[in-house]
């Protein structure tokens, strides 16, 4: 009976890394299939779904992947064949396995939308060995948007199966010491590559629908927290909170970015810098949406100087983060 036995790893931690996702490539159909599973998700998009399926695929997926597909094309990462979110975020999960160096710590990371998957990689950890896993978003500030939805698709996969393994999730690090150290170092960085001298800095978070912060979430007081810890460590150059990447006709959470990019010449701020703390990678918001239309749009504006402090990436700083935040939980 014993040699009838299916054969059982078993042993193994598993951390998995989870961004928001990218798509495959740069054409028209990648882009639509990326564009579809993120605006199928109820938790982005909350409206009658019936009325919604039929504006999205009629309308907007008809016409918005020639966009998309086109802010992709200027930030691609040519040699590589990939977006500068799955490059960084690949290169986080190297990096952090090679910092934790536990050989029974499985260190991966996967996609909310697109590839690679959370089906796939929980599965993948499961058949590993994996009996506790750990999941850390990587979403600075939580949202419903954002965190919960990677919560529920890495439940509904552990739905589907039989022998379900522990299961722990990292919550929210927008006041975490060394993610705000780490930010302010970013600054400090940026400041001392540059021979003009900001006036501010701008510091834009993704935004999110008004009537979803009427609802309850809480993702419009941890942005601005973030910036106030960022405001009492780093105190040399003010810096003010505004949200990007609306969508839609309906009010989203402001100042708006765009709109603050388009003002502040007019305000006397001629030198600008810009920085994004809740992405935690490079991607197409910050390197198309800000570092190209934005700073486009500051200096057709009469703005003078324009530059964007890089996300923490793979930097040494942000991988001492998610060591921190990690082995809480192992």
């Amino acid at each position: 009976m014993k040699d009838d036995h299916p054969e059982v790893k078993f042993g193994k931690t598993g951390v998995l890394l989870v961004n928001l996702g990218t798509p495959d490539s740069t054409n028209w159909w990648d882009i639509r299939k990326y564009l579809k599973e993120f605006l199928s998700d109820r938790r982005v998009i909350e409206v009658n779904p019936i009325v919604w399926q039929i504006i999205l695929n009629l309308f907007i997926l008809t016409f918005r992947p020639s966009k998309t597909a086109h802010a992709y094309k200027k930030i691609w990462r040519k040699e590589t064949n990939e977006s500068p979110l799955l490059y960084f975020t690949r290169s986080q999960a190297i990096k952090l396995k090679e910092k934790i160096g536990n050989e029974n710590i499985i260190i991966d990371f996967a996609m909310r939308y697109g590839n690679p998957s959370i089906n796939l990689k929980l599965n993948l950890l499961k058949e590993a060995g994996c009996e506790n896993i750990i999941i850390l978003p990587l979403y600075p500030q939580y949202a419903a948007a954002t965190t919960a939805t990677v919560c529920d698709e890495v439940y509904r996969t552990l739905m589907r199966m039989r022998w379900q393994p522990s299961l722990q999730i990292i919550p929210h690090y927008e006041s975490e010491e060394l993610y705000i150290n780490a930010l302010v170092k970013s600054i400090e960085n940026k400041i001392q590559s540059i021979s003009w001298k900001p006036e501010l800095i701008v510091s834009s978070y993704h935004g999110i629908p008004k009537k979803y912060f009427d609802q309850g979430d809480p993702y419009h007081c941890y942005c601005h927290k973030t910036t106030r810890l960022l405001k009492e460590k780093y105190s040399l150059i003010d810096i003010q909170t505004t949200f990007q990447s609306r969508f839609g006709p309906q009010e989203w959470l402001t100042p708006y970015t765009d709109k603050t990019l388009e003002s502040l010449p007019k305000k006397g701020i001629r030198n600008l810098l810009v920085i994004c703390p809740g992405f935690a990678s490079d991607c197409v918001e910050t390197l198309e949406e800000i570092n190209i239309q934005g700073r486009e749009s500051f200096l057709e504006s009469g703005g003078e100087n324009f530059d964007l402090i890089p996300c923490l990436n793979d930097s040494s700083d942000h991988i001492d983060l998610f060591e921190k935040l990690v082995k809480k939980y192992i």
